[in-house]
This record gives C-alpha cells, sequence and structure tokens, in this order.
C-alpha cells in the first residue's frame, strides 16, 4: 500500500509544477449517482407483463450483488406486499448500498476519486401492463433483512397434450366436460368445453400465464390441434376459451 502512494504522488506533484489540474471526484457523491442509476435500472427490469405476488418478484428481480472496476453495489428487498393481479398492486421496498474505492487515477491530470459510499432506498408500485413512477424512501433501520422465498409459478402439466388427448378420445358429448375437469383436477387451471357441429373441443389453460393448449375430436375420431392467435390470450381478449376454434376472433 505505501508503494502505491508514493507512486500516486507523482501526477500531483507535475500537475501542481504545470499549473491547474483536476481535483480528485468525490467518492460519496459517486456512490451517491451510482445508487440511483441502479436504482433505475431495477425499475426497467421489474415483471410488469404477469400476474405475480410481490414476495415472488423481491426474489426473483431484487437481489443482486454488481462488481465494478472500482465499485461494489448491493441491492437488498426490505419489504413487499400485495400482487400485481387485475386492480391489484404490488409494492416493494429496496435498499441499495454502494461502496466506491479510492482511485488514485490512470492517466495524467486524472486524481481518480476518494474512498466513498452511499445507501438509498426506494419504492416500486407495480401494477399489471401498467408503468408507475418509482420513488426515493428514507432508509428504514432494519437489524435483519427479511428474505423471501420463491414458490412454483402456476402451469399446466408437462404431459397436458397427453391427458387432454386420452380425455377427448374417451369423452362423449354429455361427459366431456366432466372427463376433461377430472383430467386437470388443480384450481388455477381452466377448462372450457363445447361440442361443435359434431366435433368434441375442449380448452384448458393458466390465464395468468397466457398458457393455454386448444384439442379437439374430430366426428372421424382424431384428436386434433387446431392454430390459434396467441394475441388472443392477452389480458382481456378472447382467453384460453373453445371460441378460439368454434368462433375465432376476426
Amino acid at each position: 500500500m505505501a508503494l502505491s502512494r508514493r507512486i500516486s504522488v507523482v501526477p500531483l506533484v507535475l500537475c501542481l509544477l504545470l499549473g491547474g489540474c483536476a481535483e480528485q471526484r468525490d467518492g460519496d457523491t459517486m456512490a451517491r449517482s451510482l445508487a440511483a442509476a441502479e436504482a433505475k435500472r431495477l425499475d426497467d427490469d421489474l415483471t410488469r407483463d404477469r400476474v405475480r405476488d410481490a414476495e415472488w418478484l423481491a426474489a426473483i428481480h431484487v437481489p443482486e450483488t454488481v462488481e465494478g472496476t472500482n465499485s461494489t453495489i448491493r441491492r437488498e428487498p426490505l419489504a413487499w406486499s400485495g400482487s400485481t393481479g387485475v386492480n391489484e398492486q404490488a409494492v416493494i421496498d429496496v435498499r441499495i448500498v454502494v461502496t466506491v474505492a479510492e482511485d488514485y487515477g490512470a492517466t495524467f491530470g486524472d486524481l481518480g476519486n476518494s474512498a466513498g459510499q452511499a445507501t438509498r432506498c426506494y419504492r416500486y408500485r407495480l401494477e399489471l401492463q401498467r408503468h408507475t413512477p418509482y420513488q426515493e424512501i428514507i432508509c428504514p433501520s432494519v437489524a435483519t433483512l427479511p428474505v423471501p422465498s420463491v414458490g412454483p409459478i402456476p402451469a399446466l402439466p408437462p404431459d397436458a397434450r397427453d391427458r387432454l388427448s386420452v380425455a377427448l378420445r374417451t369423452a362423449t358429448p354429455g361427459t366431456l366436460a366432466g372427463v376433461v375437469r377430472a383430467a386437470f383436477p388443480a384450481k388455477h387451471i381452466t377448462v372450457d368445453t363445447v361440442t361443435h357441429k359434431g366435433v368434441l373441443v375442449a380448452a384448458v389453460g393458466v390465464p395468468a400465464e397466457r398458457e393455454c393448449l386448444l384439442l379437439i375430436r374430430t366426428s372421424s375420431g382424431a384428436v386434433e390441434s387446431p392454430g390459434y392467435d396467441p394475441t388472443w390470450l392477452q389480458p382481456g381478449e378472447t382467453g384460453c376459451r373453445t371460441g378460439l376454434y368454434v368462433s375465432p376472433p376476426r
């Protein structure tokens, strides 16, 4: 360390002899700027196009440590509540801690920066398909940081196509709804069935994830997968319904 400090004096002496040189940048100011930039980056990355619990968002998006050339940026979740469901709001409080190491400057005339540190906190309010501004808040005194946990994301089972194919092959127009629901008993899965002009139609899906499996059994007994425009799975559109086949949107 002593050697590095002696070497760092050389550009300072030359700078003073020649007259006029840049001042060493303030490390605390740099740290505050880095924290603000990191808060903006997190805001850009947060998921707003899926229904998610605030705890899931805090666990997936917030915790991160970034090692820079002479700085360390650490993001920590402080609190969370709510969800990004329809007409709901997820609220997440985040602490960003930045440490800047002293830099003696790598070029002539550049005196680098002093060591610095900054701790800034921000509140993010997240709504489905809507961008609401985040705001800086006073950092609370927290003895122990809470740890958000990640639960499974609702989804169709891996063998969904096989299950639905079997259900369609064994069902009759009168038993179709019950047979398909029995094949997909999970509450987060929607089931919609209909018999249309001798064709058995079934749509099973997870609306929150815009996941949909649409199969039909033709009058000849063949099970087929008719195509549809995934745009119609978006919020406010047709959704995962038999109408995707029976009366497709135009």
